[in-house]
């Protein structure tokens, strides 16, 4: 019996519906249909078939998928029809984008091949026919016309929606049913009409009033994106309703003010004082440009429900702030919604040029669906100028879309007409219900212009004329909709007269107030999550802080963190290393550096609070020291002693991260900013890879508490040592963070001993205020046979800013030698070897902020001395010694040890590595071997 004899039995409507969800999802439909299908395409595409005959059918030649065997078969007319129909309903959905009404201000690029009727074997004369496809896009049988019409209603008026490519058919048949419920649009009801004009007067009138009181100052500008003010207001409405509690957002310049006022409620009268230029009302704050300023709130809903509203400061590096955003969102989660992710929604608005452009936002998107960085899905919102400054967007990106990095993780993209107010508006409605389903990222294309150049006093007719023409003449989003709700009899003239008035009078009243006050006001960010902590200068850091422990209970957790479970196989290495840290501790009270590490991190556990770790191979370490995640041998269930202290204790998270610096920096930096009892801490793989994330390091790390008033713990750890690794294993580019310490905006430390690094890390969580820490971590260290510490030093201890040299006996001493990290151990191996008893090795642990009280006090010690030297192993242009000229003033006397000059931090030969490295301890303890010198050894 021929196979494919149910053709002339099966009703077309199922055919029609099989065949839908075979392009859709060819795995889903049976095999013997799905080898029909495939036979039926490959047949058409091929022109593997004979035509039509005499009754209408078409005879195509099928090949078997499997069989690979070839068969006539005659389609009857009807099927076929349907198919095309199918096949035409399928190429709206995956190329209806290309052919919106989205562009505003000029026509939009033309895309081949077209949605034709013609492209999919249909014509002319079939537009009148009935054909059964309509029932899977829920219109019922309908004539081909009618379809047409359905489908370009959808997918080509003033929304286009991307989403073809998501692989999961729950997802996909969640938006299309979304999408095809009347036609892509809402029936707003009069009262949420006008509350959308409402909006859109209250951004159109805010930047008009700015434009005319501040002429020439730049604001960044919204005008020509307003339409962006109803959607947030409709997003945190929405949200709200839908159990979500607080929001964090981040965003740049562009519109940065006008959501402030209009949906962060900041007061405008603040705005203007910040126009003014007015002096700030505290000391010790640097502040930043109004548009750099963040902001926190809390808003009742119309519903009557309390939100809380975050916006992150961000600098002028455009999407910095989308991975601190990511990171404030999963901080709060982690502390207060656990199991109730959903209730904090990341928002982050986004520029055309930027999210085309930075590279930052790759590594962002790629971190959504990640356990150690995920928040449950963002809303990205691109306020879309069509142009960078003043490059053309068909110059600022090879891709089709701005938003095309959304496909990365098959996130849907909706391309809006920013005129289309109520489109908007839906359009923001549609991504909070997916987000809010599937907890996965979505993507706003707000397509719109810039009313006038980059900033106010910019010319944008230099580069785009023609655009600025069109420009000049268009309507503002508030008009357009205005007129709209004219010719609807929703509202007058009168009514919008008065709307635009209430408005004028508001802004006038602040304006005259904010001319009688003398300064600024600063905000706080995030004030509910650091209610306790205080501001510190130079001098409360340097004070010492209580790090102790009591020894028992040491002990007790010294036990946990070394024993595994006996009811699960783990590797013999692993059993190994567990059994040596046990007998370390108990036995021979000889504790390593990972176990002073691991104890650091067990009593602030102990104690309540959390610690975070994030970073390239953290859970094992680079240097296999760490072993925080130890995986059972069989199947690969991980066991994290740490978690398993006690009932009480606090959250041991630990990730290994993505290959990225730049955005987990960030995002670590945005979690230790709303979670200040969490220890937080990022550690790159070698120290110079944190080059990588130098934006963050510059803009928030070393600054944000002097522009901002915003304080951060985070920690860096930065291996760091000379070891004839070659020029990027070797330094963790030291200097570079020394430059930018300035007063009290961090700590930087090159510890020498477990029990410093103990009491380091202990201190970060011990005081009441928070200052970024910088640790160069050893990597030789680890193992080193000297550098141990008792458990009495950790318990009993506290953090030593500077060592002294215990052996040294003060009236022999003849040169002083201070010296940081690593490099001490190569200069006590010289000394020993040498029996050089008139030299003192001293230890500068912390290098910023300078222990000057310590330092005097030793030089004052060794008052026999005649050398002082400072000894470093890094090239004299880096290393520690050009910060130490500038901090501590006696250091201009010191007699200075290092490599020569170099742009390279090591050398790559081994040989010249060891020849440079001896050359700089030969000078040490020799001051006529100068190693700055060429061929000293050859010197009269």
């Amino acid at each position: 019996m021929d196979k494919y004899s149910f053709l002339n039995a099966i009703h077309p409507s199922q055919l029609a519906d099989l065949y839908n969800q075979y392009l859709q999802n060819p795995d889903a439909v049976e095999p013997s249909m799905r080898a029909f299908f495939q036979g039926f395409d490959f047949g058409l595409e091929s022109g593997d078939h004979e035509g039509e005959s005499t009754d209408g059918s078409t005879t195509v030649t099928l090949k078997d998928a499997e069989t690979k065997e070839a068969e006539d078969v005659k389609v009857p007319e009807n099927v076929q029809k349907e198919f095309q129909v199918v096949n035409l309903i399928d190429g709206y959905r995956h190329r209806g984008h290309l052919f919106t009404k989205t562009n505003p201000v000029r026509e939009r690029r033309k895309y081949s091949p077209k949605l034709d009727i013609e492209n999919f074997g249909l014509s002319k004369s079939d537009l009148e026919l009935e054909f059964e496809a309509g029932e899977i896009i829920g219109i019922g049988k309908a004539t081909l016309q009618q379809i047409i019409d359905f489908l370009e209603n959808v997918f080509c008026d003033s929304i286009g929606v991307e989403y073809a490519y998501i692989r999961k058919p729950e997802e996909v048949k969640w938006i299309q049913d979304t999408i095809y419920k009347n036609q892509n649009k809402t029936d707003f009801s009069e009262h949420q009409k006008k509350n959308i004009l409402r909006r859109l007067n209250e951004a159109v009138t805010f930047e008009s009033f700015l434009h005319k009181s501040y002429v020439g100052q730049k604001r960044f500008s919204l005008e020509g994106n307003e339409s962006l003010i109803p959607a947030l207001d409709a997003l945190i409405e929405g949200a709200a309703d839908m159990g979500v509690k607080e929001f964090v957002m981040g965003m740049a310049h562009r519109g940065r003010l006008n959501t402030l006022v209009n949906i962060f409620g900041k007061s405008a009268k603040d705005i203007f004082n910040e126009f003014e230029g007015k002096d700030y009302e505290v000391d010790g704050f640097d502040g930043d440009v109004k548009y750099h300023l963040g902001w926190t709130s809390c808003r009742q809903t119309d519903s009557g429900k309390e939100i809380n509203l975050n916006l992150a400061p961000n600098p002028s590096h455009l999407e910095t702030v989308g991975a601190v955003v990511q990171g404030i969102s999963r901080a709060k989660q982690d502390d207060h919604y656990v199991g109730e992710e959903q209730s904090v929604l990341p928002i982050v608005v986004h520029g055309d040029a930027a999210i085309a452009g930075q590279g930052i936002a790759y590594e962002i998107v790629q971190m959504a669906q990640l356990d150690g960085y995920k928040t449950g899905g963002t809303i990205h919102i691109v306020v879309n100028n069509q142009i960078g400054f003043t490059t053309n967007y068909t110059d600022g990106r090879s891709s089709t879309y701005c938003t095309d990095v959304a496909k990365v993780t098959l996130s849907p993209v909706l391309h809006v007409n920013a005129d289309d107010a109520e489109a908007v508006v839906h359009a923001m409605n549609f991504a909070l219900q997916y987000r809010m389903e599937f907890g996965r990222d979505v993507f706003i294309d707000l397509l719109g212009y810039r009313k006038y150049g980059h900033n106010e006093g910019d010319e944008p007719r230099f580069t785009q004329p023609q655009l600025y023409k069109a420009i000049s003449e268009h309507n503002n989003p508030r008009d357009i909709y205005a007129n709209k709700l004219i010719e609807e009899e929703v509202i007058d003239d009168e009514y919008l007269d008065e709307l635009e008035e209430k408005i004028k009078t508001k802004l006038n009243e602040e304006y005259e107030v904010s001319k009688k006050e003398e300064n600024a006001r600063v905000t706080k960010i995030l004030q509910e999550e650091w209610e306790g902590y205080n501001y510190a200068d130079k001098h409360k850091m340097l004070e010492p802080v209580d790090t102790t422990f009591d020894l028992d209970k040491l002990s007790k957790l010294a036990e946990s963190i070394t024993t595994l479970p006996e009811d699960k196989s783990f590797m013999r290495k692993i059993a190994k290393l567990t059994k040596t840290r046990h007998k370390m501790y108990f036995e021979k009270n000889e504790l390593d550096w990972a176990m002073g590490e691991l104890l650091a991190y067990a009593t602030l556990l102990d104690e309540g609070h959390d610690v975070r770790i994030s970073g390239q191979d953290v859970e094992r370490g680079t240097f296999s020291h760490r072993h925080a995640v130890i995986k059972t041998e069989n199947n690969e269930e991980e066991y994290m002693p740490h978690n398993n202290l006690n009932e009480d204790q606090g959250k041991f998270y630990i990730y290994n991260s993505l290959l990225s610096e730049y955005a987990v920096v960030g995002f670590d930096y945005g979690y230790a900013m709303a979670s200040p009892s969490t220890l937080t801490i990022w550690e790159a793989q070698f120290g110079d890879f944190s080059n990588g994330a130098q934006i963050m390091i510059d803009q928030y790390i070393s600054s944000a508490e002097d522009k901002w008033k915003t304080q951060n713990g985070l920690v860096l750890l930065l291996p760091h040592g000379y070891e004839g690794q070659g020029s990027e294993h070797s330094s963790g580019r030291m200097e570079r963070y020394l430059q930018l310490c300035a007063k009290d905006n961090m700590f930087v430390a090159n510890c020498t001993s477990p029990a410093n690094y103990f009491h380091l890390l202990r201190r970060q969580l011990k005081t009441d205020f928070r200052k970024p820490l910088i640790v160069f971590t050893p990597k030789s260290l680890l193992r080193h046979a000297e550098v141990i510490s008792p458990k009495e030093d950790l318990a009993e201890g506290s953090f030593q800013t500077v060592i002294d040299d215990s052996k040294a006996k003060v009236k022999d001493i003849k040169t002083l030698v201070f010296c940081s990290g690593k490099f001490y151990f190569d200069l006590k191996k010289r000394r020993e070897e040498e029996e050089r008893n008139d030299v003192a090795l001293v230890r500068l642990e912390q290098l910023f902020p300078v222990p000057k009280d310590e330092l005097n006090k030793i030089i004052k010690k060794y008052k026999n001395a005649e050398d002082v030297v400072w000894a470093q192993e890094e090239p004299r242009n880096m290393g520690a010694y050009t910060h130490l000229l500038l901090q501590y003033d006696k250091a201009k006397d010191f007699r200075v040890c290092s490599r020569r000059f170099y742009g390279s931090p090591a050398a790559g030969s081994q040989a010249r590595f060891k020849k440079r490295h001896e050359g700089v301890i030969d000078y040490v303890f020799d001051p006529s071997k100068d190693n700055n010198i060429k061929d000293y050894k050859n010197k009269n």
